[in-house]
């Protein structure tokens, strides 16, 4: 598909010396680049109607300037595209439509898509963009909220996961949220999560250990951020007065344990609405810069390899016939759990039967315990 015709061309100078812009392959008049399989292509969608419609028609896009002046690291190999803008259609769903197609045409090619919006319901034809590529997803959330939305009310910007968990055919395996805080959840939503074996991670959790969300990161194809979830003192602007929140050293961790991981297939970063301060445009800068780094730190892990190259480990559990099965990779040392699951009946869920975990997960196996993450994708995979 040519997918030139969703993008408005960027207006651009020539630029000299080292910086990151002298590396990029823009869209501009005339030139949308040829994109090369295995690469990784940026692009903005300044579509705000189902948030805060008075924005609609607005560009916020000085990230821009600020990721073009920055510097690349020696060892990135992976070619960067600008693609442009993502130009609004005329209603909303055709927005959606062109949205899906672009992130259909780039994942298919091994291109990872990075997205910057526009409001978090963008997610939804982010996910939609999977449908034809015949597998199920794991999605991950950096938030505040759970954002589940209610059944008989349209889709907004807090309220996208109910249209995600209803779409038809259904290919969402796993969502989980990184970040929650306490006063912005409701009981209800925290019922749904469980029943439906979803994973949460609060933001106190988050700050005492960081190395509880990196499995929740590394398990997900998709990864989006709410950058309200960014404390104010760090995200400033009128639509961001949250006392508490991530700060903005954390998002950019966040944002490299992404680019790390070999799962991960599109990144998206939303909520940007106008008005925003220029600090906060260079911390979304910093923000792609880091997944960038990330993802050219990438050691060909799982999915990437085969079990052989990893170190396995067994451990008996008096509930279960067979053993506990754990996988420590030889190239990253990072662990895995295997899952069983019938093969004939779910084939389909090959791809989410290895979870990634890491050492305290077996070493509480050892203990004769179940690990929640072992768990929780057992009674999915039932």
């Amino acid at each position: 598909m040519d997918i030139s015709f969703f993008f408005q061309p960027l207006e651009i100078d020539t630029v000299k010396g080292e910086s990151i812009a002298s590396i990029l392959f823009s869209h501009t008049e005339g030139n949308f680049p040829e994109i090369e399989k295995g690469s990784i292509a940026l692009f903005y969608c300044p579509e705000f109607r189902n948030g805060i419609e008075i924005y609609h028609g607005q560009k916020e896009d000085r990230f821009r300037t600020e990721f073009y002046n920055l510097f690349p690291s020696a060892h990135w190999e992976k070619k960067i595209y600008d693609l442009g803008n993502l130009l609004p259609g005329e209603k909303i769903e055709d927005t959606y439509f062109a949205l899906s197609n672009v992130i259909e045409e780039l994942v298919k090619n091994d291109v990872i898509p990075l997205v910057i919006g526009g409001t978090q319901d963008l997610l939804l034809p982010l996910y939609k963009g999977y449908q034809n590529l015949e597998q199920s997803v794991n999605i991950t959330s950096i938030d505040s909220k759970m954002d589940v939305g209610v059944t008989d009310e349209e889709i907004n910007h807090h309220g996208f996961l109910t249209p995600i968990l209803m779409h038809n055919p259904s290919f969402l395996f796993n969502y989980s949220v990184i970040g929650l805080q306490a006063p912005f959840i409701k009981q209800s939503e925290m019922d749904l999560f469980e029943k439906l074996y979803f994973d949460t991670l609060r933001l106190g959790e988050f700050n005492s250990n960081f190395r509880k969300a990196e499995p929740l990161i590394r398990n997900a194809d998709i990864l989006n951020i709410d950058l309200q979830a960014i404390k104010a003192s760090d995200f400033r602007g009128k639509e961001y007065q949250s006392p508490n929140g991530f700060y903005a050293e954390q998002v950019c961790q966040i944002a490299k344990y992404t680019g790390i991981s070999d799962k991960i297939s599109s990144f998206g970063i939303f909520n940007l609405f106008p008005g925003a301060t220029m600090e906060a445009h260079q911390l979304i800068a910093q923000i792609i810069w880091y997944f960038i780094e990330g993802v050219a730190d990438r050691k060909g892990d799982f999915p990437k390899c085969a079990k052989t190259e990893y170190k396995k480990f067994m451990v008996h559990h008096e509930a279960f016939e067979n053993d506990l099965i754990f996988y420590k990779s030889n190239k990253s040392e990072r662990w895995w759990m295997e899952v069983p699951h019938p093969k004939k009946e779910h084939s389909r869920y090959d791809r989410h039967h290895l979870i990634p975990c890491d050492q305290e997960d077996y070493e509480f196996a050892l203990k004769n315990e179940i690990p929640d993450l072992w768990w929780r994708t057992y009674q999915k995979l039932k």
